[in-house]
């Protein structure tokens, strides 16, 4: 198996302007002049020779000059088409201030723009009129040790909907957070969007846009196209997971459960969502006092990330000691018909297992009144939802009411942090899926979490690049959001945080990868051959550094 080190030779193909045109090689104004002579880049280049760290600084200086996030995130894509190590040495220099522009929320608006802001060709592209292809089409992938592929049908794109190949800008953004945020070395990672079509009528009207030109067919006939690429990436990259990302809920939920037991592969808007709320929750408990087994849980969505995260939640309440029915007794739903109850009968086989018997309504605060929950989360795209009422009488049923107002972008927040303090008199104990500033309180000053993802599938994805499992369990994500949760100390909990800062998210994920690798190997799930005695030495040897590799000793 090949380490992914980054390349320390050339290639005679690889010389002049070829050189600075391959983006894994190049290194700009940072070239030698032995090197500049060497490799045919005399002339090429103006005559002062950098390090990489005044590279940065013009980088950051031009950065500064842009007006919007979105003409940020362009010129960060072009950065990263043109020297790929400049790229990530800027953006591990600072994740805290890069993360909201190179993926939630900017991406989302990259993506509704990208027929409009296409440059270059990432990952790969397969379409169902290339069925019965899929295997052949794998081939022209230039690396041959892909260990994880993050695959979208562009179904479902944040909380924007159906964006068919304009979804591509989740995948990449979704592997370079691999990278950036948890050192998982970025030859071995490939984003790839299965295009199956598209329901939005906007984008096929779009001159621009560079998808397939037809509504999606239903699942009946995607299915064999989907099992075609599964089996395809099997005999294709053996040491591969599938990384499924932003698929239509109801698709997401049929796929995982499809492959989960036979390929390595998950669902981050599945696991990986469940995974970062446990976390979360694990560190509502602490500022609570009490046990994630004793809450009774309410959410508001109850589609594929919802059910993901109550299934997470009722395998964490599980390994507390409850039954599968006493946990699942725990959690309610509540969706755009009302509440989740044994009259309906509308629900597909995932959200029956979560709904029970109750008098059938639509109003939330009834709800709310009725279950008594100790925790409410959000996962219904509709902003403002959790309006004033209903926060006041979570406040009244609990002392410190938990609430995750989860649903991205900003604006399908369904309360923002301000809302929560206000109206539960600073009672809340508040997180969000994307990140909002400070919020002062009767002369507190609270910093609200955001319960985003990165937190966690990168650090899972570095456990599975490192250790290739054979299969991706539950279990491996629970022990992410325990060794996440474990990283807030006291001081930053009593601030309102949930999640340890982003300023320092390096860190944070290897210790979390350590975990989970020390997991892989106790279920004996690892398919490398034996378990290192010192698996932090062992994983922190592998990963990506962005630094120039001296072509001339």
């Amino acid at each position: 198996m090949s380490t992914h080190g980054v390349a320390n030779s050339v290639s005679a193909h690889e010389r002049g302007t070829k050189l600075l045109e391959t983006s894994t090689l190049n290194k700009g104004t940072a070239f030698t002049d032995a090197e500049r002579a060497a490799f045919g880049l005399e002339g090429l280049l103006p005559p002062s020779v950098e390090n990489i760290d005044q590279q940065e600084r013009r980088i950051l200086q031009q950065l500064g000059q842009k007006p919007t996030d979105l003409e940020r995130y362009i010129f960060l894509i072009q950065l990263f088409d043109s020297n790929q190590t400049l790229f990530y040495h800027v953006v591990m220099s600072d994740p805290a201030y890069f993360l909201p522009i190179l993926y939630d929320p900017t991406v989302g608006e990259a993506c509704l723009k990208f027929g409009h802001i296409y440059r270059r060709p990432h990952g790969m592209y397969i379409s169902m009129n290339q069925k019965g292809r899929v295997h052949e089409i794998l081939k022209n992938w230039p690396e041959k040790d892909v260990r994880v592929i993050c695959a979208t049908s562009g179904g479902r794109i944040l909380g924007l909907g159906d964006l068919g190949a304009n979804g591509m800008g989740i995948p990449i953004g979704k592997l370079q957070l691999y990278t950036a945020c948890a050192g998982v070395p970025p030859q071995g990672l490939l984003p790839l969007l299965l295009d199956f079509g598209t329901n939005n009528r906007e984008l096929l009207n779009d001159p621009l846009y560079l998808g397939l030109r037809q509504t999606r067919p239903n699942i009946q006939e995607t299915e064999p196209f989907v099992d075609e690429f599964v089996q395809a990436v099997q005999e294709s990259f053996p040491n591969c997971c599938i990384h499924f990302e932003d698929w239509k809920g109801t698709e997401a939920l049929h796929y995982l459960s499809r492959y989960r037991d036979k390929v390595c592969c998950f669902n981050d808007d599945i696991q990986g969502t469940g995974s970062v709320t446990v976390a979360g929750l694990e560190n509502a408990m602490r500022i609570t006092g009490e046990s994630l087994k004793d809450q009774r849980v309410l959410f508001l969505g109850a589609g594929s990330a919802g059910i993901g995260i109550a299934d997470m939640i009722r395998s964490a309440m599980k390994l507390e000691g409850l039954s599968d029915d006493q946990a699942r007794s725990r959690i309610w739903m509540f969706d755009v018909n009302g509440l989740l109850e044994n009259t309906r009968k509308d629900l597909i086989h995932e959200q029956k297992v979560y709904s029970h018997n109750h008098t059938p309504t639509d109003d939330l605060v009834a709800a709310v009144d009725s279950i008594k929950p100790s925790i409410l989360i959000g996962v219904s795209t509709i902003g403002k939802a959790f309006t004033q009422a209903v926060v006041e009488t979570m406040s009244r049923l609990n002392e410190r009411p938990i609430i995750f107002a989860l649903s991205n972008p900003t604006e399908h927040a369904e309360c923002t942090p301000e809302e929560a303090y206000r109206w539960s008199g600073g009672k809340a104990v508040y997180a969000a899926g994307v990140q909002f500033p400070p919020v002062y309180y009767n002369s507190d000053t609270f910093l609200p979490g955001q319960a985003n993802n990165f937190y966690v599938y990168p650090a899972v994805g570095l456990a599975i690049y490192a250790t290739c499992p054979k299969f991706v369990t539950d279990e491996m994500f629970i022990e992410a959001a325990k060794a996440t949760a474990d990283q807030v100390t006291d001081k930053q909990l009593k601030m309102g945080m949930l999640f340890p800062p982003q300023s320092n998210v390096l860190d944070t994920e290897v210790h979390t990868a350590e975990r989970v690798v020390e997991l892989v190997f106790e279920h004996s799930l690892a398919r490398v051959n034996s378990q290192p005695k010192d698996i932090s030495a062992w994983l922190r040897a592998m990963l990506y550094k962005p630094e120039y590799t001296a072509f001339i000793h």
